[in-house]
Formats: structure tokens, sequence, C-alpha cells
């Protein structure tokens, strides 16, 4: 069971306004623990609408907020002011949210494509302390061509607020045409991407991939086998090099990149169930 979802704001370290979403349990339910979402490139809290409530439905409360330069919160459309803010505002989300709850209660990261590298990043570099990790379809592999490679290397340095196209192609986050046209009709959804986002991206992913031997923090990884969007290469490389009794990792071969909103995303919850309920 759930409340309805309430919206707030904190400010960031340089002024900008950074929007959350809480999805709370029914006053009496008992909390199981706490989960913030970190959502990807170019979409914004909101479109989780469905996971946090059934996250609510396992007893869990969910917290997202909009990235910066995405959804509600402040910034240029897919800029990025310095190149730690993902990971600055994620530190910040995290310590209100401890503040507000208690030590025993577990808190749970769950990051998607972008997102999934930012919190992949966070855990990686031990920046805040948590109690789980779930990555879906990280980007821990951007599969840039020669030429995006090229653009990021030189664009930062001359112009890093320089904002692009970002290159996602709507038709291939879903098979389901609903969420497909909900995606391409949403007015808080954009398609921009700075040479400093691209060069985070670019970088972090083989960064938080060199990390993977030593992991420490319980994780499951779930990814798209058939992802369209980003290369699934870099969650199999991620999967064969972390400890397994740490990482638990589930490709869905047949699904595309959001694999939360597939056509049939039954099996994508039952595996996070699973993972849920054997460790919280």
């Amino acid at each position: 069971m759930s409340a309805e979802s309430t919206l707030s704001t904190f400010v960031a370290s340089d002024g900008d306004n950074v929007v959350i979403q809480d999805w709370p349990l029914e006053p009496g339910m008992p909390l199981r623990g706490v989960v913030v979402l970190v959502h990807g490139l170019g979409e914004h809290a909101g479109r989780y609408e469905h996971v946090a409530r059934q996250f609510n439905e396992w007893g869990f409360a969910v917290r997202g907020y909009d990235q910066c330069g995405h959804g509600e919160s402040g910034g240029p459309r897919g800029g990025l002011p310095t190149d730690t803010r993902l990971l600055d505002d994620l530190a910040d989300i995290l310590d209100s949210t401890r503040a507000r709850m208690s030590k025993s209660i577990p808190l749970i990261v769950l990051g998607h494509s972008m997102g999934g590298l930012v919190a992949g990043r966070f855990v990686s570099l031990g920046i805040r302390p948590v109690d789980g990790l779930v990555m879906s379809s990280p980007a821990l592999n951007a599969g840039m061509n020669s030429f995006q490679k090229l653009l990021v290397s030189v664009l930062p340095k001359i112009a890093p607020n320089l904002r692009v196209g970002n290159g996602v192609q709507p038709q291939f986050i879903s098979h389901d045409p609903a969420v497909v046209a909900a995606y391409r009709n949403d007015p808080m959804v954009h398609d921009r991407i700075s040479a400093r986002l691209a060069r985070f991206i670019a970088e972090a992913g083989p960064q938080t991939l060199a990390l993977a031997p030593q992991w420490k923090v319980p994780t499951l990884l779930l990814y798209a086998g058939d992802d369209r969007l980003l290369n699934p290469q870099g969650s199999r490389d991620f999967a064969a090099a972390a400890p397994q009794q740490v990482v638990t990792a589930k490709c869905f071969e047949e699904l595309y990149h959001e694999i939360f909103n597939e056509r049939d995303a039954a099996p994508v919850f039952a595996e996070l169930k699973r993972w849920l309920d054997g460790r919280f």
C-alpha cells in the first residue's frame, strides 16, 4: 500500500533547484527499507511511478529526484555545470534521506541507464554508504563510434556546455507502443546532452568497470540483452568481473533498454523482488 506522492525541492550547491518526489507507505504499514531512484538521460523521476508503487506494495518507501538539467530541476537541459555534479546531488539526496530515517532501516539506490552509471560510480567511489544497489541497463559501455569518441575528447575542452542531440531513439526504449508514445509526448523528456555530460558518461563507465573486482556493496544488475541504446557488453563485463557472492546479475535477452517498461516486465519485477526478499 502507498500514500499520495509528494513533491519538494532543495537547493544544490550552485543555487539550482533539485525537485524530489516521494512515494511514502500508508500510515501504519511496516517499513522494510527506503529506495532512492536515479533516472536516465533525458527523462525524469515521474516516469517511475509504477516502479515506485510496486516497491510500496513490497514495503519500501521510495524517493526519486530529477537530476540536474532534467525534468523540473534547474539547469540547462542535458547540461552539466561541473564534472561531479550528478554525484554531488546523489550525495545530498542520500544525506537528507538518511537524516529522516532510522539508522536500522536499509537504504537502497536504484539507477537506470545513465542513472545506473551515476549510482554505480557513486558506490564504486564509496562517496556515501548504502545497503544495496540495483542497476537497470546501466550505461557502463556507451557504445560510441570513433567520431563520437573524438567529440568527447575534444569538445569538453573548448565548449563543455555545448549541447547536441543525445541520439536516443525512442522506438528502441520498449516493445510497448504505448510506452514509446508516452515518451515521445512527454513535455519533460528532452533529447539534449552537453559535451561535459557526454564525457562523464564516456569516462565513468570504464572507471566503474575497472573497480568491479573489488565490489563490496550487495548489488543486483538487471539488463536488456537486445539493448539498442547502450551496449549490453558493459553489463556482461561487470557481471563477469565482480564477486559473485556480492553481485547478482540477470540478463533479459529479448528485452529492449527500459526493462521495467516492457510489455512483459513481470519477470523483471520478480527478479527484483527475489533479490530484495533475500537481503532485506
